[in-house]
């Protein structure tokens, strides 16, 4: 079973990516890096609600 989630960047806090997430093997957090296009550069992208 996967939900969708969206990826939130560290820095700006701008939430420029959604992915799909199986609720039975991450029950932390996602955290990825990619690449911003408000702060120009590759940062770190979290989960958010």
């Amino acid at each position: 079973m996967t939900t969708k989630v969206a990826l939130a960047c560290s820095i700006c806090q701008s939430r420029n990516y959604s992915t799909n997430k199986n609720k039975q093997t991450h029950m932390n957090r996602i955290e990825m890096k990619k690449f911003c296009k408000v702060c120009n550069e590759h940062t770190l992208h979290r989960e958010t609600k």
